[in-house]
């Protein structure tokens, strides 16, 4: 049973500035970040311990909870979910509870870390005495964080004494920079830091958590504080790859991408890291780099501002299943003042967000989600005849999107006539084509049926370039 978190929407507070170029120094410190996999046994910790021990740079330090050992271990994080859903209602959280014991209890025991047991009583009473849920979630980070830290004799420093929560769930990003710095910045100079990912505090003294995944924006927090010469986010993969290695045998790996490339493939599904993350570090100009804790030679990715795509005109092709395009089709549409309008003024009335909207002289579509139009469709068909009163109306669904993203395709002739030829080869239909004025990406529209087909044709185009 999987019982997910609450989702929040990273949004900081206006009056925060980027960090200034004098204040970046050749000694500045790397904030190394290192995901679930890479503290789901002893044996992963003593590679985060040989990892940090390589630099001494590396002076902060944070952690997830810890990740799957296997295939049949269940996530520390979705355990704890599940203990105070069933502490609310009244049921016996013993059993997940002790799952999460031993798991803690195992790895303290073989790093030789004391105190694993009055950490984890405590944790226990509080769930008893009905602790609320982000409280509760953000006790797999907190202790990963402890057992680590006492394991790398390093200082704990709890993400409450510098990441501050409004009471809306909102970050305050000037105040938690100053806080977290502040703090960070009282660990003597010979010892590491040790934070846990994931949640911090509000105005009222209570646990916030970011949406699952949130120690990567953690990491972001901590690097923009210090005013790290880059974020590491150590993880179980070397980087990002040219395409989905599911799909597309031996995919080349990205090198380097920028923070607009990566949030485009993100967006189209291919993430290494949480949305979010980039965000405090894009402000302030710190790279993201992408590292393998279990092959930390690999040279990995780096994620930064801006990059040389002479040679690189592409640097990854992704995709997503699931979409629908509602047509819409009227004479003399372009002279109807407000038509379009008037579509997505339906779509935000039923609650709906929209992906694209391409356009001809007679005809409107707009294309969306399978999950933000489940069980609206009747009622958003009859909401368009209605108002805008088309000629023509039609539901198209098992739509997939492709997004071919590189900066470099702006000074590059022919991108599109590849992508186009490369399809034709494969016999695949396009159904749509969109491609915005920055020429960032092409977005190309193909039946669900021909998605794989479609992404391996366009891939082996580009790959020989890359």
């Amino acid at each position: 049973m999987t019982v997910q978190g609450p989702e929040r929407t990273f949004m900081t507070d206006a009056n925060q500035a980027p960090q200034d170029a004098h204040e970046r120094t050749d000694n500045r410190p790397i904030v190394a970040k290192f995901g679930g996999s890479s503290v789901a046994d002893a044996g992963q910790v003593r590679k985060i311990a040989a990892i940090v021990r390589a630099n001494p740079a590396r002076r902060y330090v944070v952690v997830s909870a810890p990740g799957k050992r296997s295939g049949s271990d269940k996530k520390i994080t979705d355990l704890l979910y599940l203990c105070h859903s069933l502490g609310e209602q009244g049921l016996d959280a013993s059993a997940p509870f002790a799952v999460i014991k031993d798991r803690y209890l195992g790895l303290a025991e073989e790093l030789g870390v004391p105190g694993a047991w009055e950490w984890l009583r405590d944790i226990q009473q509080h769930i008893a005495d009905g602790a609320d849920k982000d409280w509760v979630a953000s006790r797999g980070e907190y202790l990963s964080a402890r057992i680590i830290a006492a394991y790398l004799d390093a200082e704990f420093v709890d993400a409450i004494e510098g990441i501050s929560f409004g009471a809306d769930g909102r970050l305050h990003g000037a105040e938690t920079y100053t806080r977290m710095g502040s703090r960070l910045g009282a660990v003597p100079k010979d010892k590491v830091a040790v934070i846990p990912g994931f949640y911090g505090q509000d105005v009222k003294g209570r646990i916030r958590c970011f949406s699952r995944g949130g120690s990567d924006v953690t990491g972001a927090i901590v690097a923009r504080a210090v005013h790290a010469s880059v974020y590491e986010n150590w993880t179980d993969v070397s980087g990002m790859l040219m395409a989905d290695p599911r799909l597309v045998p031996n995919p080349k790996p990205i090198q380097e991408i920028t923070y607009r490339e990566q949030r485009e493939l993100s967006y189209m599904g291919a993430t290494v890291l949480h949305d979010e993350a980039v965000f405090p570090v894009r402000e302030a100009g710190i790279p993201i780099h992408i590292k393998n804790t279990n092959q930390p030679e690999d040279d990995g990715t780096r994620i930064v501002t801006t990059r040389d795509s002479a040679n690189t005109a592409i640097v990854g092709i992704a995709g997503r299943r699931g979409f629908t395009i509602i047509l819409t089709e009227k004479a003399m549409m372009n002279q109807e003042r407000g038509y379009g309008r008037k579509v997505l003024e339906i779509l935000e009335a039923n609650g709906i967000s929209y992906e694209h909207s391409p356009t001809s002289i007679d005809t409107l579509s707009v294309i969306v989600t399978d999950e933000e139009l489940n069980g609206k469709e009747s009622e958003v068909v009859t909401e368009i005849r209605r108002i805008v009163q088309p000629d023509r109306i039609e539901v198209e669904r098992d739509i997939a999107m492709l997004a071919i993203v590189g900066q470099g395709m702006v000074h590059r002739i022919g991108i599109a006539a590849k992508v186009f030829m490369a399809l034709a080869s494969a016999e695949v239909n396009i159904r749509l084509i969109n491609q915005g004025s920055s020429e960032l990406n092409i977005i190309i529209g193909v039946s669900d049926s021909d998605y794989e087909r479609a992404l391996r044709a366009i891939y082996d185009v580009f790959a020989e370039e890359s």
